[in-house]
């Protein structure tokens, strides 16, 4: 009765709780009530770096675990995530390997080990460790609830995985992978609502069009159109840097969200940005080579918009000036503005590959 108990606040906290270091903090308590360990820890793993880092730590110096990495195969955790099987040793002094590591790591104090993985389908997430639990406990009926409990953390760790890519797909578009027009109107709203100490802090929106891009679609096809737009949005959001944010806006316009930059800053970048579009060669893997030029608008908070719409309105009223005009230039709210390249002749369209 008592372990169903244990599973039953288990999964009533997976099912109301969303927070997945919460559940899994449930998870861990009911754990060691039941085992009495020491000192416990949550790892999980991290496929990129090819390691181990401590998610969850209680006990005897858990706060120096804090952003300690363990390589696959290594120690305890590490063996058991390389392999994806549980280690129980209830008595290390027994066991030539393991008395062998807890003599080379007297810092460790180990006596007794119980590791277990925490797995989803065949794919290892993390493990959970028990050093120096209460020895009688460490039956094999105890190892299948340990390991019960392993796969309620496994079903919280997807859960929130799940959540996580729900979320970033709502935000994301799919051709370009870079944030959607659903994502800046929110940054926006956050930008506009929550001025510091009461005063506006100045941000600038910068609105893209690309120049006579359906011509790229006419010529090539949609398929060469939308790796075009992929590799059109990689270069701006190389360009413009991690302190700024880049969006698809829809269609073959892009809009680069800058901050902290204020209409100076902003302008420097508007123009490196409008250079290096004009400057790259596209689709070089397909043997195109294409060229693009395109028509940039810039404004900035709150001097040319002190609300959501109007600052919008704003930056694209300039990206238009520019696109019913030359195109291939910059126009910056509340300036004159100068031609800041030569258009092609009709020779050098045919090269780039526009009308």
């Amino acid at each position: 009765m008592d372990h169903l108990r244990v599973f039953h606040d288990v999964a009533r906290t997976l099912t109301t709780a969303l927070d997945l270091e919460e559940i899994l903090l449930a998870i861990m308590d009911k754990m060691a009530n039941f085992f009495g360990p020491e000192r416990w820890s949550l790892l999980m793993i991290d496929q990129e770096a090819n390691d181990l880092y401590y998610a969850i730590a209680v006990g005897e110096e858990s706060s120096s675990l804090r952003g300690l990495r363990v390589p696959l195969g290594q120690g305890v955790a590490g063996w058991v995530a390389a392999t994806g099987n549980p280690l129980v040793v209830p008595n290390v002094s027994l066991d030539p390997h393991w008395s062998t590591f807890a003599r080379n790591h007297p810092d460790l104090n180990i006596h007794s080990i119980a590791c277990v993985p925490i797995r989803s389908g065949e794919n290892t997430l993390g493990v959970i460790q028990l050093l120096n639990s209460k020895l009688d406990l460490l039956s094999e009926y105890s190892i299948s609830f340990l390991r019960i409990l392993c796969d309620y953390a496994a079903i919280a760790i997807q859960n929130s995985r799940s959540v996580e890519l729900i979320q970033k797909l709502s935000i994301t578009d799919d051709c370009t992978q870079l944030f959607n027009a659903r994502k800046l109107y929110t940054m926006l709203e956050e930008k506009v609502a929550t001025p510091k100490g009461g005063k506006c802090v100045p941000f600038s929106l910068l609105f893209i069009d690309l120049d006579h891009f359906k011509s790229v679609n006419d010529q090539h096809g949609h398929l060469i159109g939308s790796r075009l737009l992929g590799e059109v949005g990689s270069l701006l959001k190389r360009i413009a840097g991690p302190e700024n944010a880049a969006f698809r806006y829809g269609g073959d316009e892009f809009v680069i969200l800058m901050p902290s930059a204020d209409k100076d800053a902003a302008a420097e970048l508007t123009h490196t940005l409008c250079d290096g579009l004009r400057s790259y060669s596209f689709l070089n893997a397909d043997g195109l080579a294409l060229r693009l030029t395109g028509s940039f608008g810039l404004a900035t908070f709150p001097e040319d918009g002190d609300s959501v719409h109007t600052i919008l309105r704003a930056a694209d009223s300039m990206m238009y000036e520019v696109k019913n005009s030359t195109r291939d230039d910059v126009a910056i709210a509340g300036e004159t503005r100068r031609m800041t390249a030569l258009k092609p002749s009709k020779s050098e369209r045919r090269v780039m590959g526009i009308r």
